[in-house]
């Protein structure tokens, strides 16, 4: 049974969480307030360990066996959630609070099909009959815009792809038409594009059925796009809260100013103006510094003021419910530039080091895993073609299972070539495995991978890590000489020399990414294919792995390949991008032709999807529809005709011939039938002030 309540749906006041462990109690969240109105979105921003989750998980009252709320109050309706009995809870959540979490497959059960999940909603909160449940939850996968609801409805979870899969999940949460929806990181592991899809579809979702929305993000381009109003949080604290116009336009606190020069927004250079990465490290719960917690970190440090008494959360004057939590806000002058950065020289790229020629990689594979069957052809990679020089980095962008990462594989020597050449030092290694290369050639071509928690040997110290990489590659004729290289390189990576003797669990996540990426260096690598290796750590450590990368390059004139979907740190970094669909390159060109009209209509699509932090860019909206098609089952004609809006300008030729690479500028290339003419007619998809 639902209540009515005229005032906020949600109202934390001075909220403080707890963890108690056998040592001590580990303050997570403290002295936080938040309010939420009817029909509100609000982003709740920060880096991980910051308490974002601990909020969300305070208010659905699931704290553990170790979590206590030790004062404050959550008020849900007016009615105080703390003092609430077990089956009261139970029945407010999943009916009045809903919350949608970040791995989809972990809200779903595997042995259940979609269908009987969905109708379970209405059935235990509603007491439904099944045939209105059934009804219910047609129209709920229609309304997440899912093709084929009967076929949807009879799948089970496994049978749908990530992006499916969280639609599905929001469904779940929606069912019960809830008042408030808490969302944790919900995209976090989707593609760009499934990602813009699932922003508009929360989006739209939120007013039909009047949902407010607690949007949990690390990504301050996403809350930007989906929220009204935002919080910061720093080390358990609300540093500032405010609507998006007054917090992204008029910032008041050190901490949200350093996030924004951290993130590469349009027209960021990487050698005119790098980014700005946060100095020092987030503070463990139990090491929090006197004063302001993020003093230790912050440009505008007072000592004796800003380290000794407790700080509290000001109002701004003029602004809608702007507050901060920074003693020193008055005085600052928080118009004026930012410091202008040490500009990097450029670098000047050479030869050809790496030649990639009419490349395929297909795999054959059985047609039912368990009962075997014909044998069908995964065509992963199909015909690709791109040169990279020395000191270059060549972006490789494209959606997950577009073939990126077969291609790493291929060139490091994982995985045969079908078809093609790959040429390194004059030499064709496409068929030549890993074990059977010659040692300096496995030091020449390396790879940082995407999550530094599962590269690292979890029982060997760093020092040991590192070495066994120098011993492998030839490095050093004795256990001491490659422990002064080892040494060399953790002091080339931004590291302390003591960190040699910690394990992997005594670093935080862009630690262990400096690691892989010493480990990478340690042969004197010439080629580094980098796998997403920043898109599981926080904004602010990405600033400074990429700066790191861009500096060992500078340095060592080694070649980047560098694997992403994320486009923003692709257009900062990148010198030239290649661009990929279903195992095609379907446009190549240096990063200004890629990001200025005419494209080819999957990046127009990829770039209308990137979220970005700036009220000052407007960007067309463009959401492809349907998901990548299956490699075993790639469609006829150009393998994008399937989800291009362009398509209709052109013909049935989209759907009979796959059109060839052409060039239409000097060094940009494009895979599309469309014509010249056609071309130039496309608009800019992102445009700032000064375009």
């Amino acid at each position: 049974m639902k209540w009515h309540h005229e005032g906020p749906v949600l109202e934390i006041d001075r909220l403080s969480i707890s963890f108690f462990t056998r040592l001590r109690e580990i303050p997570a969240v403290m002295d936080f307030s938040l309010t939420i109105q009817p029909g509100e979105a609000v982003g709740l921003v920060g880096e991980s360990g910051c308490g974002k989750s601990t909020v969300a998980l305070g208010i659905m009252q699931d704290l553990g066996r170790t979590g206590r709320i030790t004062s404050g109050t959550i008020r849900f309706k007016g009615r105080d959630l703390c003092k609430m009995g077990e089956p009261e809870l139970r029945n407010i959540r999943g009916d009045e609070i809903a919350m949608i979490y970040q791995e989809p497959m972990a809200s779903l059960n595997p042995a259940m099909r979609v269908g009987q999940q969905l109708m379970e909603v209405p059935m235990i909160h509603e007491s439904a009959s099944k045939e209105a449940a059934r009804k219910l939850a047609l129209r709920m996968i229609e309304d997440v815009r899912l093709p084929d609801p009967a076929r949807i409805f009879r799948a089970y979870p496994h049978q749908l792809s990530g992006g499916q899969q969280q639609r599905i999940v929001i469904a779940m949460a929606l069912m019960s038409k809830p008042s408030l929806l808490i969302l944790d990181e919900p995209t976090t592991a989707l593609d760009v594009t499934v990602e813009a899809g699932i922003v508009d579809l929360v989006k739209g979702l939120g007013r039909k059925y009047g949902t407010s929305m607690l949007f949990i993000s690390h990504n301050l381009g996403l809350v930007l796009e989906t929220c009204d109003r935002i919080c910061v949080m720093y080390s358990g604290e609300a540093v500032e809260r405010g609507s998006i116009s007054d917090v992204f336009e008029d910032m008041r606190h050190p901490y949200t100013q350093a996030l924004f020069r951290s993130i590469p927004l349009p027209g960021a250079d990487k050698t005119a103006r790098p980014l700005v990465a946060i100095p020092g490290n987030f503070p463990l719960p139990h090491e929090r510094p006197p004063g302001c917690n993020f003093g230790p970190r912050c440009t505008f440090f007072r000592e004796g003021q800003c380290d000794t008494a407790k700080v509290t959360m000001q109002p701004i004057p003029g602004n809608d419910r702007h507050e901060s939590r920074c003693l020193r806000m008055p005085e600052i002058d928080w118009s004026a530039p930012p410091p202008l950065p040490v500009a990097t020289g450029t670098v000047e790229p050479g030869e050809v080091v790496l030649k990639v020629e009419g490349l395929q990689k297909y795999y054959r594979v059985a047609a039912n895993a368990l009962t075997g069957g014909a044998k069908r052809v995964v065509k992963a990679n199909e015909t690709l073609s791109f040169e990279a020089r020395e000191a270059e980095t060549l972006a490789i962008v494209g959606e997950s299972g577009c073939g990126k990462s077969t291609l790493a594989k291929v060139i490091l020597g994982l995985q045969p070539a079908t078809g093609g050449t790959v040429t390194f030092g004059g030499n064709e290694i496409q068929n030549i495995p890993v074990a059977r290369r010659p040692r300096e050639m496995v030091g020449n071509l390396q790879m940082v991978f995407q999550n530094p928690f599962d590269t690292l040997n979890p029982s060997m110290s760093v020092g040991h890590q590192i070495m066994r990489a120098l011993e492998i590659f030839g490095v050093g004729t004795t256990v001491a000489e490659r422990r002064e290289r080892m040494l060399e390189l953790l002091d080339l990576v931004k590291l302390p020399r003591a960190f040699a003797n910690r394990m992997p669990r005594q670093l935080s996540g862009g630690q262990k990414q400096r690691v892989g990426i010493a480990r990478a260096f340690a042969g004197n690598a010439r080629v580094v294919v980098a796998d997403e290796p920043v898109s599981a750590l926080d904004v602010s450590v990405q600033a400074a792995v990429t700066d790191l990368l861009m500096e060992l390059q500078r340095e060592k004139r080694t070649t980047l390949l560098f694997i992403s979907h994320d486009l923003s740190i692709v257009r900062y970094l990148a010198d030239r991008v290649l661009v990929m669909y279903l195992g095609h390159v379907v446009e190549l060109g240096t990063t200004a032709q890629i990001f200025a009209p005419p494209y080819h209509p999957y990046t127009e699509a990829l770039l209308s999807a990137v979220p970005i932090a700036d009220t000052k860019v407007k960007k067309e909206r463009i959401v492809l529809e349907g998901d990548i098609p299956s490699a075993v089952n790639p469609p006829p004609g150009c393998p994008f005709q399937t989800r291009c809006r362009w398509k209709d300008k052109v013909g049935p030729l989209c759907e009979t011939q796959t059109p060839p690479l052409r060039e239409i500028a000097p060094g940009h290339s494009l895979k599309c039938h469309l014509s010249e003419e056609q071309l130039h007619l496309m608009r800019p998809v992102i445009q700032t002030e000064d375009t």
